[in-house]
C-alpha cells in the first residue's frame, strides 16, 4: 500500500503528453498532485519548470516532485541545482528503488522520448512505495545536504580516508 503524499508536476512542451498521464495515474493510486505547468503544448523552457517545482519541494510544499523533458536529464540537473533536492533521472524501476532505499530522492525525471508512458507508470509506481532505508544512507544522504552548502568549487573540505 502507498501511502498518499502531496506530488508537483512540472514539464516541458515535449513532456506535456507524459504528464498529464502520469498525474491521472497518481491520482488513481490516491495521492494529491498539483500540475505546476506547463498547461498546454506550447513551448516551454524545461529549466524554468524544473527550478520552480525544486523550490516549492526544498520549501516543504510538496513530499515529492515529478518532472519530465525531452530525455529527463536537463530538467533534472534544474532541480538538482536547488539545495535539498535529490532528482533522479529514471529509466528503470531498479534504479528507482535504489534511489529511494539508499539516497532518499525526492525527485524524480523522466524523458518523454526515452521511455513510454506504461514504463514510467511502473518505474513511478516503484519509486512511490519505496521507503528511505536510513541506517547508514542517512549519513551519506547528510553529507550531499551538507556539500550542497558549498557550491563553489573545493569550497567543501571531506576528510578522505584510504
Amino acid at each position: 500500500m502507498i501511502n498518499k503524499l502531496k506530488i508537483a508536476m512540472a514539464s516541458d512542451h515535449v513532456g506535456y503528453q507524459m504528464k498529464k498521464e502520469l498525474q491521472e495515474y497518481m491520482q488513481i493510486l490516491g495521492h494529491d498532485v498539483q500540475d505546476l505547468g506547463p498547461h498546454d503544448a506550447t513551448r516551454a523552457e524545461y529549466p524554468i519548470y524544473g527550478r520552480l517545482a525544486a523550490d516549492k519541494l526544498a520549501k516543504g510544499e510538496y513530499d515529492r516532485v515529478v518532472l519530465i523533458c525531452g530525455t529527463g536529464f536537463g530538467i533534472s540537473l534544474a532541480a538538482n541545482s536547488v539545495s535539498g533536492v535529490r532528482c533522479v533521472n529514471c529509466t528503470d524501476a531498479y534504479t528507482a528503488y535504489m534511489s529511494r532505499l539508499h539516497n532518499n530522492s525526492n525527485a524524480i525525471s523522466f524523458g518523454a522520448r526515452v521511455i513510454a508512458t506504461e514504463n514510467a507508470k511502473m518505474i513511478l509506481e516503484t519509486w512511490l512505495s519505496t521507503e528511505f532505508e536510513g541506517g547508514r544512507h542517512a549519513d551519506r544522504v547528510d553529507m550531499l545536504i551538507e556539500m550542497s552548502q558549498f557550491p563553489e568549487a573545493g569550497a567543501y573540505k571531506a576528510s578522505v580516508s584510504s
